[in-house]
């Protein structure tokens, strides 16, 4: 690899996107650094000659978030800033050939598998041996673990098939393997997530392997917390949650996207539940882990949706009362099934709906904040921030969701745990005092 400067080339890679994004990063940074070539991870100092845009091409506005930064990027190229600029990651994956044309100032494009590629061109050498070495771009008491790639589901809306092809699971080694190498780093926590978690196993072990997986997981020592995101609500294995309920480090957490309550809606959006079958689910997890905390995600209007099926959600979420609820609105995204509908609904009818949605779940999670003030929960210390501690319980995954603030006059290390009695709710934050 060729460069116009006579010192070292330094890369500095870009993520956007989705935590399994930043693990590719993380994947790619470690290799780099195998190879001896210096590497950061979104660099302030502007000390590189070298970039990496790692994109997101989900949603439009991930999309659009891309390209500005590709194009910031070649700007800064062009100035003399920089030597190179690389793409790679979903968008590349799925645009590559439109965008090597729109932007031809981008010297490679990368898809989300090419990673030899792009260490050769990076004048690296991929060292397989190296699987599962990563260079943490989080703070280091946490960390995302990866257990497979791709999806085989059909969801009318998603176009991630497109960009990340097949399920492939990682073998249970292979994670273990990973998850103590974390530990070793000083990882407390580990966010197991895929596109689709639940289906883990299916592909190599002929049979869905996820409480497998967890019973290995939890007996490696030093690992506190492991948390699951990205479950899918058919077919979901429930022998997961009796490891869960069985095993402390285990956080009693659960993230699985619903993305509707209408069972026109589910219909259409190919998602093979219906809103009775989602509510069995939901009442047999919550039998058999009863303080479990319930995550889910949903869209608000999809092709053909109505005044009547914004109501089922709002209805739905009354019912069941998730701990905490992300919404999107429906992007049209091109070669899926959904694109073939017509997007009837204007943008601005779909944030208003995503507004009245949240709404809703805004006082269920002032409800259930208040319901914890007198308690004393197990808190990890995230962050200081203004002269005050931020930290999360079992209940709560980064950035997501809740923050408990820590009320203390003592020094406390970030990625400790503490004991925190709550004596203050707000909508989506808890406040308390350090208990000694």
């Amino acid at each position: 690899m060729k460069s116009k400067t006579l010192k070292q080339n330094k890369i500095n890679i870009i993520t956007l996107g989705c935590s399994k994004n930043l693990v590719d990063s993380e994947v790619l940074s470690g290799q780099l650094m195998a190879n001896a070539i210096p590497v950061v991870h979104e660099n302030i100092k502007t000390d590189h000659n070298i970039v990496v845009v790692n994109t997101c091409g989900f949603i439009d506005k991930a999309k659009e978030e891309s390209i500005d930064t590709i194009l910031n990027q070649v700007e800064l190229k062009r100035r003399g800033k920089l030597d190179k600029v690389y793409v790679t990651g979903c968008l590349s994956e799925r645009y590559r050939n439109d965008l090597e044309q729109e932007i031809p100032e981008v010297d490679a494009w990368f898809g989300t598998m090419e990673l030899p590629l792009i260490l050769k061109e990076l004048g690296a050498d991929y060292q397989s041996e190296l699987l599962g070495e990563r260079l943490l771009s989080t703070p280091k008491h946490y960390a995302y673990l990866k257990i497979s790639e791709g999806c085989n589901r059909t969801c009318a809306f998603c176009a991630i098939p497109l960009m990340r092809g097949s399920h492939v699971s990682k073998s249970i080694e292979a994670i273990i393997a990973e998850a103590e190498a974390l530990v070793k780093k000083g990882v407390k926590e580990i966010m197991l997530i895929a596109q689709e978690l639940t289906y883990y196993g299916l592909d190599i072990y002929k049979k869905r392997s996820l409480h497998i997986l967890l019973e290995q997981l939890a007996d490696v020592k030093g690992l506190e917390w492991i948390r699951l995101h990205y479950a899918y609500p058919n077919k979901f294995p429930l022998e997961v949650l009796a490891v869960m309920r069985e095993k402390k480090n285990i956080c009693k957490y659960l993230d699985m996207p619903l993305q509707h309550a209408s069972n026109n809606i589910l219909k259409a959006m190919r998602r093979n539940s219906t809103r009775e079958e989602m509510s069995a689910l939901i009442k047999s997890i919550r039998q058999e882990v009863p303080d479990i905390c319930l995550r889910t995600t949903l869209i608000a209007g999809f092709p053909g949706e109505t005044e009547e099926d914004v109501a089922e959600i709002k209805s739905f979420l009354e019912e069941h009362h998730f701990d905490r609820v992300g919404i999107f609105t429906y992007s049209h995204e091109e070669n899926t099934s959904a694109y073939t509908l017509e997007d009837n609904i204007p943008a601005a009818i779909k944030q208003q709906r995503a507004q009245e949605i949240m709404e809703v779940q805004q006082e269920i999670s002032l409800e259930k904040n208040q319901e914890k003030v007198g308690r004393v929960f197990k808190v990890m210390v995230d962050k200081k921030e203004a002269g005050r501690y931020i930290g999360r319980t079992e209940f709560d995954s980064v950035e997501v969701d809740n923050e408990v603030i820590i009320l203390t006059t003592q020094k406390l290390s970030i990625g400790e745990f503490v004991n925190v009695r709550i004596t203050k709710a707000y909508d989506y934050d808890i406040e308390g005092e350090l208990v000694v």
